[in-house]
């Protein structure tokens, strides 16, 4: 078998290639190489230069990746890509293939994992300390020539470990994700995920939190993580060294532990998560000729909402549901502005007020009936969801309008009030990002 022991340098954060080097490596001799600086045709940060050497100047004259990808795909085809955290590396060739028009795709090997199975014990294996304590002679340590010839050396030292063949055979496997996992999570770990609703905990080697996610299926999710080619979740994974979860049961309850376990550990990897939510409030008035409007606007100019959303098109969405269900005339509900008359493509029911074919009167009172009904509900509420087994119920709480928590009661309980799932209540703090998770299941229209 033919293995292709690669290491790349990069721009860091934009992820250009501005070095490469491949080792062909038979089991026993090195075959063939293929070194060379690339243009990244991006800029160089400084940081980068510090660690690597490799400034803007030094690769002004290099090759573009386009020059040299026929010799990538000459040297690698029919070899096992292999590399010390091997998907950051294939994810950097990938990606410059990609640009291409060109899908890259090789077997995978990677040295930290297979270290941590062969040569179990060492308290880091990172390269550099890996090939400390081996006695390995690493030499330019950060650039592409240097670290991919301590990797092969590293490889061939694998290769010779007693049971290398069943371990080499398992991770070649299609069908083992030993290659997909992060360098540092073991594989227990992943394996204990179940494939069941709820939410996960990304963690680093200190044990804190990095990233919370919600799925369906937490397993199948958590997986996807690894096959990204992003550059956040690049980073991630490699920053992951355990992975806990919780069951939720059903969706909607993953959303809100999700929610809350955000906001309780603030993870550096959940950034969309920080942004200030938008929104958009429905509010009315009267004309000049007494005629009540409804209209939607930014919340925040908006001072007396009848009811708030999240999203501009669900503004939209809902005041057309609401001229349909009212008879409203989509010119006083601002769907069509300035038109003598309505004329909205889909909405054919106004009952004649822009033409003075009904009286104000009637309009209004329908108008007063559709903000009543869809004014912000005040009642107690108690949304039944699906349970973390079959022998169990979850529930969502409102009272008074506001979430108050959720909790999973047994089915052999007897509920008769909603004060009666006061004790199986699992208290929670209401907030903005919740009203826009409940918000579709709470509306009438």
């Amino acid at each position: 078998m033919l293995y292709t022991i690669i290491d790349v340098e990069t721009t860091g954060k934009t992820n250009r290639m501005t070095e490469i080097s491949v080792f062909k490596f038979d089991g026993k001799t090195v075959v063939d190489e293929f070194t060379s600086l690339i243009n990244p045709n991006s800029f160089i940060p400084a940081h980068i230069t510090a660690l690597t050497g490799i400034n803007n100047e030094t690769v002004a004259n290099a090759p573009y990746f386009e020059d040299v990808a026929q010799d990538i795909l000459n040297i690698t085809e029919d070899t096992v890509f292999v590399a010390h955290n091997v998907n950051f590396d294939f994810n950097v060739i990938s990606g410059e293939f990609k640009r291409l028009g060109i899908d890259f795709n090789r077997k995978k090997l990677c040295t930290v994992r297979l270290s941590r199975k062969l040569l179990s014990g060492h308290r880091s294996y990172s390269l550099g300390k890996l090939c400390k304590d081996l006695d390995i002679n690493l030499v330019n340590r950060h650039r592409a020539r240097g670290d991919a010839e301590a990797t092969t050396i590293l490889f061939e030292l694998l290769l010779q470990q007693p049971n290398a063949s069943d371990v080499f055979k398992d991770f070649l496997n299609k069908n083992s994700r030993e290659a997909t996992l992060p360098p540092n999570l073991p594989k227990a770990t992943f394996e204990a995920l179940p494939s069941s609703a709820g939410i996960y905990y990304f963690k680093n080697k200190k044990g804190k939190v990095i990233y919370v996610g919600k799925a369906k299926d937490i397993k199948k999710r958590v997986l996807s993580h690894f096959y990204s080619k992003t550059k956040k979740a690049q980073d991630m994974v490699r920053e992951t060294g355990d992975i806990d979860f919780e069951i939720s049961g059903s969706e909607l309850v993953a959303l809100l532990m999700e929610d809350a376990a955000i906001k309780h550990h603030f993870p550096i990897y959940n950034k969309a998560a920080k942004r200030t939510i938008q929104s958009f409030s429905i509010f009315s008035y009267e004309d000049r000729k007494g005629i009540l409007h409804l209209a939607s606007n930014k919340g925040r100019l908006v001072p007396n909402p009848i009811i708030t959303f999240y999203n501009v098109r669900e503004v939209r969405t809902f005041i057309e549901k609401l001229c349909a269900k009212y008879n409203l005339c989509p010119k006083y509900c601002h769907l069509q502005e300035a038109v003598t008359e309505c004329s909205h493509y889909s909405i054919k029911n106004c009952k004649g007020i822009c033409k003075d074919e009904e009286s104000i009167e009637d309009y209004n009172n329908r108008v007063l009936e559709a903000i009543y009904d869809i004014s912000d509900n005040k009642d107690d509420i108690i949304v039944k969801e699906k349970g973390r087994n079959i022998n169990e119920d979850a529930f969502v709480m409102i009272k008074g309008g506001e979430y108050v928590g959720y909790g999973f009661i047994e089915k052999t309980e007897t509920i008769s009030h909603i004060d009666d799932l006061q004790a199986f209540l699992i208290p929670q703090k209401n907030n903005i990002d919740i009203k826009k998770i409940l918000r579709p299941r709470l509306l009438k229209i």
